[in-house]
């Protein structure tokens, strides 16, 4: 690797071990401000900047006292959490191995197998203020069918946010270009007080990831009747 240009750019050498389009990850990884920020100041990715952007602009840490990480590796979004209140109770999971964060607890295990959200909710110990969701399904290549798989995951982290989650409690999840399916919507409207749409400016302009923030629990999934009218938000 060699610095060329303004402003400290890196430029990666070619290396015939590396693919082109490897070398362009790695110069854009190099390059990225958020990458260099969270190297410094010990975030595990730049993931974390796209909690606490999304918290400076709805609150969603305020006052948590327990908090599911949906997703959680590497454990960005959970370090954020956790330097901000070290007294909340965290509790994660992923199908991917996780470095021990201290304070949480971490399961790594299919957040779709039939026993896991008990287990969730067991060592939470408790309602949780706040439920986040970073999963994504892993992609085939079919914009559609990548697309049906990420919301059959957030409708699934929905109604287990549902189940779990204190009154006035919040929801956060990744969802995919064009936001959540208008029946998923409907639902979390129905649920929550305020559905919203945001793309925190840590998320790359590039990337198709949005999130959908719900705030002001009120109900569970099985306890809406046909005649509930979302309330617009």
């Amino acid at each position: 690797m060699s610095r060329g240009g303004s402003g400290g750019h890196t430029r990666v050498k070619t290396s015939r071990g590396r693919t082109a389009s490897s070398n362009r990850w790695l110069a854009r990884q190099l390059n990225d401000p958020y990458v260099k920020k969270a190297k410094a100041e010990g975030y595990r990715s730049r993931a974390a900047y796209k909690l606490i952007e999304l918290d400076d602009r709805f609150g969603l840490l305020k006052g948590v006292k327990r908090v599911v990480d949906l997703g959680i590796a590497p454990g960005g979004w959970s370090q954020v959490v956790k330097r901000q209140h070290p007294k909340c109770v965290i509790v994660g999971i992923d199908l991917l191995p996780t470095d021990p964060i201290e304070g949480v607890t971490i399961f790594e295990m299919d957040f779709m197998d039939e026993e896991t959200p008990a287990r969730l909710a067991e060592a939470l110990g408790g309602p949780a203020d706040l439920v986040l969701s970073d999963m994504a399904a892993n992609t085939v290549g079919h914009a559609r069918t990548d697309h049906l798989r990420t919301m059959g995951l957030v409708e699934a982290a929905a109604v287990f946010a549902g189940e779990v989650l204190s009154p006035g409690g919040t929801f956060v999840a990744k969802v995919l270009a064009g936001g959540a399916d208008n029946d998923l919507v409907a639902m979390l409207k129905r649920m929550f007080t305020t559905v919203k749409h945001a793309k925190p400016p840590a998320s790359r302009k590039d990337s198709s990831e949005w999130y959908v923030v719900a705030q002001g629990f009120k109900a569970r999934p099985d306890e809406l009747s046909p005649d509930d009218e979302p309330d617009d938000g």
